[in-house]
C-alpha cells in the first residue's frame, strides 16, 4: 500500500502525557493510518529528523465568531500549531440574530472584545438568523482549521427579549423557556455548549455593561436545562465576581455559578480562573470552589493562562499613556509616521509632560473605567510595565520594568514611556500584565496549571485585536514552560503537550482528536523545538475596512497538518483547507463508527 503522507524519523509525543518514542507515521484519507516503523511507501513524507511530533493543539477559548465568516487563514492561531478552535466564548456572539440587531450585536462585540465595528460591518455577511443558520454559514466556508461553536448569552437575550434585554432587566418565565428552546435547537444542530458573560469589565461600545451580565440564577439554570438528555456539550461562563462593587460579592456570585453549573444535567463546565491584583487570593476561593463541586459529582474546570493576561501599550494600540493629554489628542489623528516626528520634537514633549491626562473612559467610550484608575496611579503602574523588544520575555523582573529602567537613567515615570512610546519608529510595545503577575512572578500560574482540574485556555484568540495576542499561548507553553524557564520549576514536555491536546479534547468530547494514534483524525504537528522561538507582536491592517490587529508568528513550525493536510510549512500558511465545522454530538457518532 502506498500511504498518502508519511512523517519520518521524528520524536512522537502522542498527546497521552506518555513519554516519547521514535516512530513513523502513515496518513490516509485524512486519518493516522499506521504508527511505527516499516510502514512502505507513501506519496509524500515529511522527514522530522530533530523535530518533536505532536497532536494538533486545540484551542479551546477563542473570539473569532466572525472572523470564521470572512477568512480561511485562521492567523494568528493556525501559526502557532492549533488545529480545532472553540469560538463563543464568554457569552458574545453573532447568532441568534433578527436584521435589526446586527449593529447591536457588533458593538456588543467591540465594546467586549474590542475587535473594530468597522470591520466586522464590513467582513460580517449576515447571511444567518438562527443559530443553526449560524452553523449552517460556518460550514459552507472552508479554512485552514477545524472550528466548533458554543450559542452565546447576549444574542440570545437580545433575540428573545429585544429592547428589554439590557443589563438591569430580568428574563420572565415565558423568556427563559424559549431561551432554553433556541438553546437545545443549538445544541442537536451541532453547538458545542452554552457560554454566559458576567463581568463588569465587558461592557459594550457605548459603556453599558453586557445583556446577560445580571442575568438571575433562576435564568441561567432555566437555560442550562437544556442540556439535559444529551451527551455532548459544554457550559462555559467568564465573572470577575462583582469585584469592582465589592470583595465581599463573592460568595453570592460563586452561589449563582453554582447553580448554573449543577442544573446541567452533569454536562462538564469551566470558568476562567486568573490571579487579579484587586483580590490577590480570589483564585484561591475559586479553585476551592470547584474541588468541592467536582465532590459533588459535578465536572466544573477551570481555564487557566501559561502566562500573564495583559494588554500591549502603544501608539499603534488601543490604549496608550498619553491617550489623554490634551497636547497628544492634539495630533491623534496624525498618521503615525507625522505623529511620532511631531513626537520627537523636545518642545512637543516637554508640552506633553507637563500635562495631566484627561479622563477616557467618557461617556459612550468602550475604554473601561479602569484606564483612568491606571493612568492617575502610573506611578504605580509603571512598576509592572515591560518593554518587551524583538526577543519577548513575558516574566520579567521589577529592575527591567519602566519604572526600573526610568530609576536607573534618573528621569521621571513619564519621561520613560514616552521614550519608550516613540521608540521603533513609534511601533514599540509596553506589556502590561493585568492579570496573574501580582507576585512579578509566576509561580502562581505554575499551581494553576498543575492543578487537576485545570485546562489551558484565555487565548482571546481574535479578540482584543488593539491591545493583545495570546493566540500565541501554545507556542509559549511549549517553549518557555519546557525549555527556557529559569526562575522556577519547568513542566515535562510530555504534560505540555498533554496539555495542548488530549486534556482539552477529552473535555469536550472530542473522541476523534487530540492523540496520536491509528484511526483518529491526522492533526499533527513537526515542530523544531529547539529553535522554537516566538516573534515580538507587531500591528497589522489587514482586517476588513482596513481595521487593524496585532499578530505574532513564530519561528520552528516545520509542518502543521489538519485532516492529513499541510497547512502550515516551514513557517508559511499553504493553500490547503481542509478546516471544518465540527458539528458536536453529530461529530462524536461518526468518530464511533
Amino acid at each position: 500500500m502506498i500511504h498518502q503522507l508519511k512523517i519520518v524519523n521524528g520524536l512522537v509525543y502522542d498527546g497521552s502525557g506518555s513519554e516519547p518514542v521514535k516512530a513513523d507515521i502513515a496518513i490516509d484519507n485524512g486519518r493516522i493510518s499506521a504508527v511505527g516503523s516499516g510502514l512502505g511507501e507513501a506519496k509524500e513524507m515529511i522527514d522530522a529528523q530533530g523535530c518533536i511530533v505532536t497532536p494538533g493543539f486545540i484551542d479551546i477559548h477563542t473570539h473569532y465568531d466572525g472572523q470564521a465568516t470572512w477568512d480561511e487563514r485562521m492567523e494568528p492561531s493556525i501559526n502557532h500549531g492549533i488545529t480545532t478552535a472553540i469560538v463563543g466564548n464568554c457569552g458574545v456572539g453573532f447568532a441568534p440574530v433578527r436584521p435589526s440587531d446586527h449593529d447591536r450585536l457588533v458593538r456588543l462585540m467591540e465594546g467586549v472584545e474590542d475587535i473594530p465595528g468597522t470591520a466586522l460591518h464590513e467582513g460580517l455577511k449576515w447571511n444567518w438568523e438562527s443559530f443553526p443558520d449560524y452553523l449552517d454559514a460556518l460550514d459552507a466556508m472552508p479554512r485552514t482549521l477545524d472550528i466548533a461553536a458554543m450559542i452565546t448569552h447576549d444574542p440570545l437575550r437580545v433575540y428573545v427579549m429585544d429592547e428589554r434585554a439590557s443589563f438591569d432587566a430580568q428574563a420572565s418565565d415565558e423568556d427563559i423557556a424559549r431561551m432554553r428552546k433556541l438553546v437545545r435547537e443549538a445544541l442537536e444542530a451541532g453547538a458545542i455548549g452554552f457560554s454566559t458573560g458576567r463581568s463588569d469589565l465587558h461592557r459594550t461600545a457605548d459603556g453599558e455593561w453586557t445583556p446577560a451580565s445580571e442575568a438571575t440564577a433562576k435564568e441561567l439554570t432555566g437555560i442550562a436545562e437544556a442540556f439535559h438528555g444529551l451527551t455532548h456539550g459544554v457550559l462555559q461562563a467568564v465573572s470577575d465576581f462583582d469585584l469592582q462593587r465589592s470583595e465581599e460579592a463573592f460568595p453570592k456570585e460563586w452561589e449563582v455559578v453554582e447553580k448554573y453549573v449543577k442544573a446541567g444535567g452533569g454536562r462538564p463546565a469551566s470558568i476562567s480562573l486568573m490571579q487579579r491584583d484587586l483580590a490577590p487570593n480570589q483564585w484561591r476561593d475559586i479553585l476551592k470552589g470547584v474541588e468541592k463541586l467536582n465532590a459533588e459529582g459535578v465536572d466544573m474546570r477551570v481555564q487557566v493562562a501559561p502566562r500573564a493576561i495583559g494588554v500591549f501599550l502603544g501608539l499603534q494600540c488601543t490604549f496608550h499613556p498619553f491617550m489623554g493629554h490634551p497636547s497628544y489628542k492634539a495630533i491623534a489623528h496624525l498618521p503615525l509616521e507625522e505623529r511620532v516626528a511631531r513626537m520627537k520634537d523636545a518642545g512637543v514633549k516637554a508640552q506633553i509632560l507637563s500635562e495631566k491626562p484627561d479622563k477616557v473612559a467618557v461617556e459612550g467610550s468602550s475604554v473601561p473605567p479602569i484606564a483612568d484608575v491606571m493612568l492617575e496611579a502610573m506611578e504605580f503602574v509603571a512598576e509592572k510595565l515591560f518593554m518587551l523588544s524583538d526577543d519577548p520575555d513575558y516574566e520579567q523582573s521589577g529592575e527591567q520594568s519602566i519604572a526600573g529602567r526610568a530609576r536607573a537613567r534618573g528621569v521621571s515615570v513619564w519621561e520613560e514611556l514616552y521614550d519608550t512610546v516613540i521608540a521603533r519608529d513609534g511601533k514599540e510595545l509596553i506589556y502590561l500584565p493585568i492579570y496573574n503577575y501580582t507576585e512579578m512572578s509566576y509561580e502562581n500560574v505554575l499551581t494553576m496549571m498543575r492543578h487537576p482540574q485545570a485546562l489551558i485556555g484565555l487565548s482571546d484568540g481574535g479578540a482584543h485585536v488593539g491591545t493583545v495576542c495570546d493566540a500565541s499561548f501554545p507556542s509559549y507553553l511549549l517553549k518557555y514552560w519546557t525549555q527556557e524557564r529559569t526562575r522556577g520549576e519547568r513542566i515535562a514536555l510530555p504534560r505540555a503537550v498533554q496539555m495542548l491536546t488530549s486534556d482539552i479534547a477529552d473535555f469536550l468530547g472530542l473522541n476523534d482528536r487530540g492523540r496520536i494514534k491509528p484511526g483518529l483524525k491526522a492533526d499533527i504537528n513537526v515542530i523544531d523545538l529547539d529553535n522554537l522561538k516566538l516573534e515580538a507582536p507587531h500591528m497589522v491592517a489587514d482586517l476588513p475596512a482596513g481595521g487593524q490587529r496585532l499578530l505574532q508568528g513564530a519561528s520552528g513550525y516545520k509542518a502543521t497538518i489538519v485532516s492529513g493536510e499541510v497547512v502550515v510549512r516551514d513557517g508559511s500558511v499553504t493553500d490547503a483547507r481542509p478546516g471544518r465545522l465540527i458539528r458536536a454530538g453529530q461529530q462524536m457518532a461518526m468518530a464511533a463508527e
